[in-house]
């Protein structure tokens, strides 16, 4: 019981601090309060026999593997957006270009410098959930890129795709946004 307790609680914490940082302030007490009361639970059950050590091992693994049951879930949820940035150097762009704009991403195309000579660096804002097919298709296109993927809090303006994610996803997505100033 305490093993699966911890399992719940620490998932919770971890989507929580994730929707923290992502500014979905009205879900993130939510959870925090139910996290908190299965938390109370666990600790009454391992406070009321401090000699028995199948209850400290049990807290512990359940802390273990709760973190890693809330990372799953947090990536299967893909909330927000990323921003990816694409360098390349001397391969062609145009139809990674194309594919992007055309797939109703935004884009913005640089021509740079870098140390080894020319490059164009592409970056765009993607829904996370879209996250591996833009990267299939970056290394379709251009395999010998780099590229880099960062999280996103806040976006205002420009060109978006629209969202193609599950009820949940679409649910979350709109109780977050009824917590933005305007």
């Amino acid at each position: 019981m305490i093993f699966i307790a911890r399992i719940g609680d620490v998932s919770m914490e971890t989507i929580r601090v994730i929707y923290i940082s992502k500014g979905i302030k009205y879900l993130a007490p939510i959870i925090a309060f139910f996290e908190i009361v299965i938390w109370l639970l666990a600790m009454e059950v391992v406070m009321s026999d401090l000699t028995n050590i199948a209850n400290f091992f049990a807290f512990a693994f359940g802390f273990a593997m709760g973190t890693y049951v809330g990372l799953v879930i947090e990536e299967k949820l893909s909330i927000g957006m990323v921003i990816v940035r694409i360098v390349t150097t001397g391969e062609s762009t145009s139809d990674l270009l194309e594919f992007l704009t055309s797939s109703d991403y935004g884009v913005t195309c640089l021509d740079g410098a870098g140390s080894r000579g020319t490059v164009k660096m592409i970056l765009t804002l993607v829904n996370r959930i879209d996250l591996p097919h833009v990267i299939g298709h970056i290394r379709h296109y251009t395999p010998h890129a780099f590229f880099s993927v960062e999280d996103v809090r806040y976006v205002n303006e420009g060109v978006f795709r629209p969202k193609h994610s599950s009820l949940l996803g679409s649910c979350l997505q709109s109780f977050s946004r009824s917590g933005k100033k305007k």
